[in-house]
């Protein structure tokens, strides 16, 4: 590429720099041998008569026989003089030819693309580069004007680069694209040097350039990741402030919704004080699943992964999903029928799905078309790190568009963060899309978004697959409900308020309880208590001693006790690897009143069973 408009001229440096030199070396050989040969003449001729005046008068010819063989002698020195010169010269044209052969290796073989334009902006040089990373030849080069092989929006760039160098003397570097001969847009990095001539002014321009494409999908791809590793450290933070204010949440619901449901059953049916009870209760609920869905974002809440078909998924929900769209909007599935299988918690991805497309809704008020699409996808290495999170391997694909208002760049950012929302006030909690983050990584996955103003937005959640066979759900064909006991339970929470109430719960069920506000008061009840404990229900998360360690310290020196935990966690919380309490060893906050009793009688008969057994 040169900063300059094309002029048409029929010979290409290849043709007519390098020969040109050969022929000027034949022809001056020619006039040199054509000199020497008339100076031998010359010489042969002058010694022919030296011969002839030697057979005449001596004292005449004399004289003269010593001037011609004087003339004779200058001759000889004069070819002598001219060889000598002749040889000079041919050494020092091998060493040009050999120096123009160096310069000519490099222009053709350098990476590196050059030409040469004069103060007019026309073409003086283009090295065989051009062909081989454009496709033209030289020929075309000269004919067509250089604005039309660059991209409009940077022609006027070009243009003002090659002004200013000359206008300066200074080198000058602009980035541009550049039109292959197959249609196809490269990006070009050229340098512009002015060469001075005797009177210091610029006549011609040297510009070096690089075919930087490849560098700048690299650096742009290197942006992209940091941009998903500022975002991904943008949401942890965020989910840490999320799950933290979900945990304390969730001890408070838990004594807000214990006291309703203490209300509630001490006061009959016709009191107005029940009604109450009920709102309170029924706002605490609404309260609850807020929580959980933050625990979703945190990825803290406590799955049930089972093996499942998306197809099956999808189709089982379809009447449903109709009805929650209305008759307004146009729902269509593409399902995959060779669509891989999944482990994941199905009530989680059955939110996933409904939460997607409750957010598809809402972006078509007036109508439009949704579509959800199943696939398979293998990600090679090269494809996974482009896809922060996931391993290579086969992955399911869930793909949710509508054709709806779509949204913006800076939105797009945002929209996976808790509480951000673009709906008007009280239409949206913000926490639809985080809680689809949420369960998707903690299921292993990853979720992203691609949209434009106008144009729709399109879901896609990649999920790893597994070669397991579905999981068969099984229904309990019985509930254990034993509302009472008379054994000793030693809880231990340190939230003050749900101390009281759990403690106050299980004393008016029958048992015997001893309570602890930490685990160093857990631990010094347990030893100075002289009766059998038979149960130690213990929150997880608490200060000075957690509740796995206080259970190890407790099971030493009291074999066969019981443990039940309380948590609004899951095991990824303070819980050591491979000690995370099962569903039946644990109790999740906040919890009503008869799912603690019901959890408390469970563990003790369980256990029971097994021992006995």
């Amino acid at each position: 590429m040169s900063f300059g408009k094309a002029h048409p001229n029929p010979a290409s440096p290849e043709q007519s720099l390098w020969p040109r030199s050969g022929q000027v070396d034949r022809r001056q050989w020619w006039l040199w041998a054509s000199a020497i040969v008339v100076t031998l003449l010359l010489t042969a001729g002058m010694a022919s008569f030296s011969y002839l005046f030697d057979q005449s008068d001596p004292n005449f010819s004399f004289s003269l026989r010593q001037s011609v063989r004087g003339l004779v002698g200058l001759v000889f020195l004069f070819d002598l003089y001219t060889i000598y010169q002749q040889v000079q010269i041919q050494r020092i044209r091998r060493q040009l030819s050999e120096r123009e052969e160096l310069y000519r290796l490099i222009s053709e073989n350098a990476e590196d693309l050059i030409s040469v334009v004069d103060a007019q902006g026309r073409r003086l040089y283009n090295s065989p580069g051009y062909k081989k990373v454009f496709g033209y030849t030289h020929e075309e080069l000269q004919g067509d004007p250089v604005i039309d092989q660059i991209h409009p929006d940077d022609s006027k760039r070009v243009i003002e680069a090659r002004r200013q160098a000359f206008a300066t003397n200074a080198s000058v570097r602009v980035e541009y694209r550049f039109r292959r001969k197959d249609g196809d847009w490269r990006i070009l990095e050229s340098t512009g040097t002015p060469v001075q001539n005797g009177s210091g002014g610029s006549r011609k321009l040297i510009v070096v350039s690089r075919d930087i494409t490849d560098r700048k999908h690299a650096e742009e791809t290197l942006r992209q990741r940091e941009e998903q590793l500022r975002q991904a450290q943008k949401m942890e933070a965020v989910g840490r402030l999320s799950g933290g204010i979900a945990h304390d949440f969730n001890n408070l619901l838990g004594v807000i919704i214990g006291y309703g449901e203490e209300i509630e059953v001490r006061t009959s049916h016709g009191d107005p004080l029940r009604k109450s009870a009920e709102e309170i209760l029924k706002a605490a609920q609404r309260a609850a699943s807020l929580t959980q869905q933050l625990l979703a974002f945190r990825r803290q809440q406590v799955l049930q992964p089972s093996v499942l078909t998306l197809n099956v998924l999808v189709s089982d929900m379809g009447k449903m999903l109709q009805r929650l769209i209305g008759a307004h909007i146009d729902l269509t599935t593409k399902l995959d029928p060779a669509v891989g299988r999944i482990k994941a918690d199905q009530s989680q991805i059955e939110q996933v799905i409904v939460n997607l497309v409750v957010n598809a809704r809402d972006a078509m008020p007036e109508g439009g078309i949704l579509l959800i699409e199943t696939s398979n996808v293998y990600l090679t290495e090269s494809q996974a790190r482009g896809l922060p999170f996931l391993l290579p391997g086969p992955h399911a694909v869930l793909t949710v568009t509508d054709s709806g208002i779509g949204m913006e760049e800076e939105t797009e950012k945002h929209i996976f963060e808790p509480f951000f929302t673009t709906k008007e006030c009280g239409k949206g909690t913000g926490l639809g899309l985080a809680t689809v983050y949420g369960v998707v990584k903690q299921s292993g996955g990853i979720v992203g978004v691609h949209s434009k103003p106008g144009k729709g937005s399109t879901f896609k959640i990649y999920l790893p697959q597994v070669d397991e066979q579905p999981t068969a759900h099984e229904k309990d064909s019985h509930v254990i409900k034993v509302w009472s006991g008379t054994e000793t339970v030693l809880v231990v929470e340190n939230e003050q308020a749900l101390l009281e109430l759990t403690s106050d719960v299980l004393s008016r069920s029958g048992y015997k309880v001893l309570s602890a506000h930490n685990g160093i008061e857990a631990i010094r009840i347990a030893r100075s208590f002289d009766g059998p404990i038979h149960l130690l229900l213990t929150d997880i998360m608490m200060p000075k001693l957690n509740g796995h360690s206080l259970a190890r310290h407790v099971a030493g020196f009291r074999p066969g006790i019981r443990v039940l935990f309380m948590t609004g966690h899951s095991h990824v919380d303070g819980t050591p690897h491979g000690a995370a309490p099962s569903d039946n060893e644990c109790l999740r906050k906040p919890f009503h009143r008869d799912a603690l009793i019901n959890k408390v009688r469970q563990t003790l008969d369980v256990t029971e069973m097994q021992t006995t057994g």
